[in-house]
């Protein structure tokens, strides 16, 4: 949610920051519904001490017999009554109007993140490792030997739908393997509590974290008003909802496993084929609530976490800077870890680490107090993969493959899988 003062105080500015997002600019349109707003208080606020001054004034001529100035000055305050009572639910339809409006706006963008229209103007800051030469023509995970009898679409397309998986054997190991081994890594070693939240929230969870009203759409809601979370950023964000943390509490590190749910609306024909784009996936997220002071450096920490984990692993990989154009809704800074998949020949995402300033904290409340300071502030929050679980599983089938589909596992995974390391083309672990 943005700060109506501070759009009052650089309209222009404001404009201009959303024009970087391709967006023409919303000041006039915004401040216009704030001072009509503004407008219909003040005159309830005249209105109500009209009344006031006429209800005193009432006793008075009662007192003194004068019977039709007591008449005139009665209906006087039941006219201002009615006539406050309308002003103020005036004022309520344009408060509303302007929070549903500003709700509907784009975090502004950082002044470092780069301009550009799409994800071609993302901007590279980091690469680490040498994708692997083969001396084969590797193929997509779901087509290697090992993995495609463990790996069924026609099973899940039959309880489910589309775009929906059933995993088994040793490919469900690992898969079960990698959450595990993240989970253990970003607790005891990268200084994050563990969370097990639920996957259904309120609908106030999802706005105060920026889901609605802007992409309902995008995810499942239930018959009695719950929804499935599209991922754990948004209980995990929105536990500290309305509440006021000691400066002593912060920064607040979260990391959680859990099912993930996203409709996929609009990505008709994208990545139809695998298990890279689905209805149902896991993920584990990180989460962090910072003061104000402390959020970019927090990025940095956090990206650091999940690219660890890809190192680990020993999956190439590289980092960007999502330019303005192909940020998400909520985020003024996102970087974006992208993995080797040999079977596509190309990097794809299976992190984003995103700053959201206080855009999230102004729509949920949350706030801190300085040490020794009456009036509290809001906090900055930050979210991030750490990582995609599904994904990092492609990844790590695609990067292992060898020649017969069996595949090599990362040596970081074999304490995980009871000292097994591969995948035999006959798709058992040895």
């Amino acid at each position: 949610m943005h700060d109506i003062k501070a759009i009052r105080q650089n309209p222009e500015g404001f404009d201009a920051a959303l024009a970087l997002r391709g967006l023409s600019g919303m000041s006039a349109e915004i401040l216009a519904i704030d001072a009509a707003r503004r407008a219909k208080i003040t005159a309830a606020e005249t209105a109500l001490a009209d009344r006031n001054a006429a209800s005193k004034q009432v006793g008075a001529a009662k007192a003194k017999g004068d019977e039709a100035e007591f008449e005139r000055l009665r209906k006087l305050v039941g006219d201002k009554k009615a006539e406050i009572a309308a002003l103020e639910e005036e004022a309520k339809a344009e408060d509303a109007r302007l929070a549903d409006l500003l709700a509907r706006i784009p975090n502004l963008p950082l002044a470092d993140v780069p301009q550009g229209a799409d994800e071609n103007d993302n901007v590279e800051i980091h690469r680490w490792g040498t994708p692997a030469a083969f001396d084969f023509k590797p193929k997509e995970h779901f087509e290697l030997a090992s993995v495609a009898p463990h790996m069924d679409f026609e099973t899940a397309a039959k309880i489910s739908g589309s775009r929906f998986v059933v995993l088994s054997g040793a490919v469900a190991r690992v898969h079960r393997a990698l959450a595990q081994f993240m989970l253990d890594t970003h607790t005891d070693e990268n200084g994050l509590t563990e969370v097990n939240p639920p996957v259904l929230v309120r609908s106030e969870a999802m706005y105060g974290t920026d889901k609605l009203p802007k992409f309902g759409e995008d995810s499942y809601q239930t018959t009695n008003d719950w929804w499935l979370v599209p991922t754990a950023e948004v209980p995990l964000t929105y536990s500290v909802a309305g509440d006021i943390l000691d400066e002593a509490d912060l920064p607040r590190r979260m990391v959680a496993h859990t099912l993930c749910f996203r409709s996929e609306a609009g990505s008709a024909g994208r990545d139809t084929s695998g298990m890279l784009r689905q209805h149902q996936f896991e993920k584990v997220e990180m989460v962090s609530i910072t003061k104000p002071e402390d959020s970019l450096a927090e990025l940095d920490r956090m990206t650091k976490c999940a690219e660890g984990i890809l190192e680990r692993l020993n999956l190439p990989y590289r980092t960007v800077v999502l330019c303005t154009g192909d940020m998400g809704f909520g985020a003024q800074k996102t970087h974006d870890i992208e993995v080797w998949l040999p079977g596509q020949d190309a990097f794809r995402e299976i992190s984003s680490v995103s700053v959201t300033g206080d855009f999230q904290a102004r729509r949920m409340n949350a706030r801190f107090r300085r040490a020794g300071e009456k009036k509290p502030e809001f906090v900055h929050t930050l979210n991030g993969s750490g990582l995609a679980v599904g994904r990092c599983l492609i990844a790590v089938l695609e990067n292992g493959q060898q020649a017969d589909g069996s595949v090599v596992l990362p040596e970081a995974l074999h304490p995980f899988l009871g000292g097994k390391t591969q995948i035999t083309t006959e798709g058992v672990l040895k």
